[in-house]
């Protein structure tokens, strides 16, 4: 197993790496709407669809990345758009985890589908338009939740006590999550302090929050934070309603796409609001 996630995991940054520093964005662009695509066919076996029809989902989905390249959202950001994505995320995800996994299927299939496309859809617009302002921009956004991840792993595993999400998530803690907030909180002043001292090409989420005052800088990186969990626990969610351990097996020894971006899907919109706000 764990040669299998070496490997993986190798194959997968010789992939990212060369698109994520390309000059061009459409790079990156191609090789994110591959996962997206494999990502929304997993969200169809989630919800019990067969093979074709899990299929179809995935080209609907690939066809609105498709569609919204064709007509320049990409380089079009907007501020009302990325606010109701926000709001979207917050007022559903926090209505999922109330629900719970007794209380998943009892949403409607049609609902569902076009929630987990829809969200999809928009981590990919985030990630092209993330990359059109700035490498130094776009990894911070990627950072944070992969900061979060890691210092809440370690946290948990030194102090974990009190489970955060029993039902759904039993390994994850409240001290994990408060280990992931203090974490992102130091890359949040680490970077803060880097983007003034070294020529980057452009500023990072950090300095965009920083530049209203240390309140937002602090706010706004513990509601990113905050936001990441919530990802991770609904895809946990609809996993065990489902009965399935990991998303799919494409990504070996890692189990599938959605299993290593259920975290980037709320941060990554919620990310790019903040900054455009």
């Amino acid at each position: 197993m764990l040669k299998q996630r070496v490997i993986t995991a190798l194959v997968l940054l010789a992939l990212l790496l060369p698109a994520l520093f390309h000059e061009r964005p459409e790079a990156l662009a191609v090789l994110t709407l591959v996962l997206i695509a494999a990502g929304a066919w997993e969200w169809g076996r989630l919800n019990q669809l067969r093979f074709a029809p899990s299929l179809a989902l995935s080209g609907v989905c690939l066809a609105l990345c498709l569609l919204s390249w064709v007509q320049g959202w990409p380089w079009a950001p907007s501020r009302l758009l990325w606010l109701c994505v926000g709001a979207a995320w917050v007022l559903v995800g926090v209505a999922l985890l109330r629900l719970g996994v007794v209380g998943w299927p009892r949403v409607a299939l049609p609902l569902r589908l076009v929630g987990g496309v829809g969200a999809l859809w928009m981590t990919w617009l985030a990630v092209f338009q993330a990359k059109i302002i700035g490498i130094n921009f776009l990894l911070s956004l990627l950072a944070l939740v992969w900061m979060a991840d890691v210092a809440a792993y370690f946290a948990g595993r030194a102090l974990g006590r009190h489970k955060l999400a029993v039902a759904i998530s039993p390994g994850k803690t409240w001290e994990g999550a408060w280990g992931g907030l203090a974490g992102v909180l130091l890359l949040a002043f680490a970077w803060t302090w880097a983007d003034g001292r070294y020529d980057v090409d452009s500023p990072s989420l950090y300095s965009h929050l920083g530049q209203r005052g240390l309140l937002i800088l602090v706010s706004g990186s513990a509601f990113l934070t905050a936001m990441s969990v919530v990802g991770d626990l609904v895809e946990s969610l609809v996993k065990r309603s489902a009965g399935f351990k990991d998303s799919s097996q494409l990504l070996p020894g890692h189990g599938g796409v959605l299993d290593r971006v259920d975290a980037l899907l709320p941060a990554l919109p919620l990310g790019m609001m903040l900054a455009l706000l």
